[in-house]
């Protein structure tokens, strides 16, 4: 019989740029047999098929053909046809073809993963809510990058007593409040070094005295005018958004971003995490007391606890037992910090369904800033956080004393507290457990401008009495300063009756061109250059007199702040330290 004419299946047509389409025909040319080239033993060669079959379709072992394989092969002349071909053809067929259906397997088993994946993927991402960064004007940008590349990860945490619905209602109480506008009872900075080496909390109690900048509710539309009062309120006053400028305003450092979470958020995370260890040194039980209304309802003996969900939220909201708003802020320091230690020491990050579960729990409870709504964003924050060691972490509360306007209310200790901000703002690490060489290093100070000032007697300046506030504004302050540029021939320099009370001095300008007038001015007064911003709030060169000028003709020059200087007064508490335990206020113990 001669040659067929159909064309053989078992080694196909060479592809056209099958090597740019990243095919390799070595792998499949029936000549070849084998993916390393060499023929298998007694396979199929031009015309033969695997199962032994010839070209044209006919079986080798018909038409004369014998169980030696011989058959249409011998015909052709196309095969040798050695003994037990066809059984040796059935013995290649085998793994091949299990190979094949394994290939097949696997990439549906990938596609079908990934698309899983995709899917999972976007339902996260339509858990989260968010809002504006800023609702308010607080003239501050980011600050400049490190020599490489990195910049100080800033952000604010608020914890929300909202009771907007019934879920919130049962876990915070209060419900005659249900329809009252959430206020922030949680506030604390989260601060990762531009290195990510080190990272530093900073809590401000609830009921601390502030200067509100005007906010506007980006949901309303409706505009809060600026206000001095409680900080807690700030959340009514345009949402987080006008926290956050608020907390700028008061500590001169830029934030990155908000994030918000509710008492039933805060039961889901914790149950999410798992059981976190908290101490107490007594029995405690916080109740309402004849006189005292309220109370967490959080029951626990003395020692150590492992503590979670509602528990987690008692813990978290009590105050009477711990004395007051500064003994619950040192309780939500140590249970952070267990919490850290805890997340630390688990595989969480390679625990598939630990790890989904948590960012379940997350997206659904968190509320975030804009320009983080987005899980793979908010995943790279996490990570960046886990990379601090548990020593580099300090954790502490803004330094306060009483209110004189009210003694149920504080206000900011301004000698201490504004050594805090300057750590922040210098990104000087809280601890001092980064080495010499990482405690003494120096920041970069601001540059000089380019822009030629103009003579002392032709610069207008603004001066503005900024020493208001948390305290009193020192009378005739704005006048004193513009005093003291008149005599250094700034003969146009003349004081604003117009008060805008702010933690530091600061020197302003509108335009580029101004730069140099406005870096001339800060020189006269000793005003460092880093405190020199443009800003489109002010018409000509503005010297704002600062809650950190309050006497004196010259700027004071404070001593630069060093790695572990944290005040007392800040009652810091480093993350590696495992016996903390709370204090309980002795009315509440049983």
């Amino acid at each position: 019989m001669g040659q067929s004419s159909v064309r053989r299946e078992g080694a196909r047509q060479d592809v056209s740029h099958a090597g740019e389409l990243g095919w390799d025909d070595s792998l499949y040319d029936g000549e070849r047999g084998r993916p390393d080239g060499a023929p298998a033993e007694g396979g199929p060669r031009d015309g033969g098929h695997a199962d032994g079959s010839s070209a044209d379709g006919s079986s080798g072992d018909s038409g004369g053909g014998d169980s030696t394989g011989t058959g249409r092969r011998g015909e052709n002349g196309r095969g040798k046809g050695g003994r037990g071909g066809r059984a040796r053809g059935r013995a290649k067929r085998g793994p091949w073809r299990i190979l094949r259906w394994v290939a097949a397997g696997l990439a549906l088993l990938l596609l079908g993963t990934a698309g899983a994946g995709y899917l999972y993927y976007r339902h996260l991402n339509s858990n989260i809510r968010s809002g504006e960064r800023s609702n308010g004007n607080s003239g501050l940008d980011k600050p400049a990058a490190n020599s490489a590349g990195q910049t100080p990860l800033n952000i604010l945490l608020i914890g929300s007593d909202s009771r907007a619905d019934p879920e919130n209602v049962k876990l915070g109480g209060s419900k005659d409040t249900a329809g009252n506008p959430p206020l922030g009872d949680v506030q604390m900075l989260v601060h990762v070094s531009a290195d990510r080496k080190n990272a530093s909390v900073v809590s401000i109690p609830r009921d601390t005295r502030v200067d509100i900048p005007e906010c506007k509710d980006a949901d309303t539309g409706k505009v809060y005018p600026q206000t001095n009062a409680i900080i807690n309120e700030t959340l009514a006053r345009g949402g987080p958004g006008c926290t956050l400028s608020t907390w700028e305003k008061l500590t001169g450092v830029y934030i990155d971003h908000w994030m918000t979470i509710d008492f039933a958020g805060v039961v889901k995370m914790a149950d999410a995490i798992g059981g976190v260890d908290v101490c107490v040194k007594n029995n405690v039980w916080d109740r309402p007391l004849p006189g005292v209304p309220g109370g967490s309802g959080l029951k626990l003996t003395a020692g150590t606890h492992q503590i979670q969900g509602e528990q987690a939220l008692q813990w978290l909201r009590t105050r009477h037992a711990f004395a007051s708003d500064l003994g619950r802020a040192k309780a939500q320091h140590m249970y952070m910090n267990s919490m850290i230690r805890e997340l630390k020491s688990q595989s969480v990050f390679t625990d598939t369904a630990r790890l989904t579960g948590l960012a379940e729990a997350a997206t659904k409870s968190l509320e975030v800033s804009e320009e983080i709504d987005d899980v793979t964003q908010l995943f790279d924050l996490a990570m960046q956080l886990k990379s601090v060691p548990t020593n580099r972490l300090t954790m502490t509360t803004m330094p306060t004393v009483e209110d004189p306007q009210d003694k149920n209310h504080l206000i900011a200790a301004e000698t201490d507290s504004r050594k805090l901000w300057a750590m922040l703002r210098d990104d000087v690490a809280f601890d001092s457990n980064g080495g010499k060489a990482e405690a003494t290093e120096k920041k970069p100070s601001a540059p000089a401008t380019k822009d030629p000032a103009s003579a002392p007697a032709d610069t207008g300046v603004i001066v503005r009495n900024g020493t208001g506030g948390a305290q009193s504004a020192v009378p005739r302050r704005a006048t004193d300063i513009a005093g003291t540029l008149n005599g250094k021939g700034y003969t146009l320099a003349k004081a604003d009756s117009l008060q805008t009370p702010q933690e530091t001095s600061t020197v302003n300008y509108p335009s580029a061109d101004m730069e140099g007038d406005a870096q001339a001015v800060a020189k006269a007064l000793g005003i460092p250059l880093a405190s020199v911003t443009k800003s489109t709030d002010v018409s000509g060169v503005t010297v704002v007199v600062g809650a950190d000028w309050r006497s004196g003709a010259s700027f004071p020059k404070e001593a630069e702040p060093e790695a572990g200087g944290v005040p007392d007064t800040a009652d810091a508490l480093n993350g590696a330290k495992e016996d903390a335990c709370m204090d309980v206020y002795a009315p509440y113990r049983f």
